[in-house]
């Protein structure tokens, strides 16, 4: 497990943003994964108010809730206020407006193809991960664990009694590279376990370069 541990969450935000801004600054395309959550949500605030040159950049969902996308639950309607680059950047993101979440993953699984064809675009994705372990939307004990391939999925989360839509592990795995962005005591005891070989979703997602985990001093406190 590869990782560094800033102080606090909004250095660990600071980090996240400098290496997105990296990215984005060194390569003429960047295929850029984004996700929900609040520590991640830091990071784009962040971006935001960054001098920034998008052109290059085509952003996507690495998961969704089933709710229309102006929801204030919707993750694409957190990062469309947050980001700030309405208009800057080709943004894709499943269509919850349909009326099936298998169809909203399949059409969403068209549109990402290009990122499995296309390997002269740099590839960064950002995940966040939760007390559980889970990422994206890949929840310990559900059926998108089990499923193999480049797929967008929707995986029926029980314990939520809820729809998600998710990239699969195959997906994710197209980045050149991955950063965890992970803040909280409460995250401290699972991230022990992964550094430990413990087996959770998280813990499963892999990269052609390299997977980093960016770690508040909480979230690291039991390493």
């Amino acid at each position: 497990m590869k990782y560094d541990v800033l102080p606090t969450p909004h250095d660990l935000a600071t980090r996240a943003a400098e290496l997105v801004a990296g990215e984005i600054r060194s390569s003429t395309e960047l295929v850029l994964g984004l996700a929900g959550g609040s520590t991640p949500k830091f990071t784009y605030e962040v971006l935001s108010d960054m001098e920034l040159d998008w052109d290059g950049v085509t952003a996507w969902m690495t998961d969704e809730r089933w709710v229309e996308p102006d929801h204030p639950d919707s993750n694409q309607a957190m990062v469309r206020a947050t980001l700030g680059t309405e208009g800057k950047i080709a943004f894709l993101a499943p269509d919850t407006h349909l009326e099936e979440p298998a169809e909203s993953a399949l059409r969403m699984t068209k549109s990402m193809e290009w990122l499995t064809e296309r390997r002269e675009a740099r590839a960064l994705t950002l995940l966040g991960m939760g007390d559980d372990g889970h990422t994206a939307s890949l929840f310990p004990g559900t059926e998108a664990l089990a499923i193999a391939g480049d797929a967008y999925l929707s995986n029926w989360v029980p314990h939520l009694d809820t729809w998600r839509l998710t990239a699969s592990f195959g997906l994710l795995a197209h980045a050149d590279v991955v950063l965890f962005l992970v803040a909280g005591q409460n995250k401290a005891e699972v991230i022990s376990q992964i550094a430990s070989g413990g087996e959770y979703p998280a813990a499963r997602v892999t990269a052609k370069d390299h997977v980093l985990w960016l770690l508040d001093e909480a979230a690291a406190s039991k390493l």
